[in-house]
């Protein structure tokens, strides 16, 4: 796997289980920081104010380093744990999974308790459309005029490069890359004479 790629997901998607007549109902959603995550929550809990656990975890940061998981009361490590492994095991990131848990009845114990939470992250995330998306970088270049042919034709030689141009006296270009071919597109634009990275 290229490490400027990453998984994620566009919109919302929800799963369902049943074990012994427990109800286990799951959602994922996109989500940018802990903020937006803790925000998802809070209205969940206010929706399904009348369910046993609303129990969660979260995956966020192209390089998935920010997480978190909690049980809600379940026994220790057999809620959020199995939902954040779940994360794990599709490599997403940027996702928040909560799963909603109205008690049937019948305990589970700790073995159906972690096989439950497991299966209803894992129905939400199967119903999830999954995406890949770059890590990109951003340069910014500086030039006159009288080189913009040389600036465009490095550019058409990167098919992922996007950019945004402001032509004032001098040209001055926001690019867009993936992280991977930054470094080389960078080299070649400064070997253009008259070419200012910022």
């Amino acid at each position: 796997m290229d490490n400027d790629i990453y998984k994620t997901i566009i919109k919302p998607a929800e799963g369902y289980i049943t074990e012994k007549k427990s109800k286990f109902l799951s959602f994922i959603f996109p989500v940018n920081n802990v903020e937006e995550a803790m925000g998802i929550l809070d209205e969940y809990r206010k929706k399904y104010y009348n369910a046993r656990h609303i129990c969660w975890a979260y995956m966020i940061g192209q390089q998935r380093e920010e997480f978190r998981f909690n049980d809600d009361g379940e026994p220790s490590g057999t809620a959020g744990k199995p939902i954040l492994g779940q994360i794990n095991s599709s490599e997403l990131t940027d996702v928040l999974i909560l799963v909603i848990r109205y008690f049937g009845g019948t305990l589970l114990g700790t073995g159906g308790l972690i096989r439950a939470y497991k299966d209803a992250a894992a129905d939400a995330i199967a119903n999830a459309e999954i995406v890949e998306k770059t890590v990109d970088d951003d340069i910014t270049i500086h030039f006159e005029y009288t080189i913009l042919n040389d600036v465009m034709r490095v550019l058409k030689q990167f098919e992922s490069a996007q950019w945004t141009q402001e032509f004032t006296e001098s040209c001055i270009m926001k690019l867009k890359i993936r992280r991977s071919l930054s470094n080389q597109l960078k080299e070649m634009l400064s070997s253009i004479y008259g070419v200012e990275i910022k």
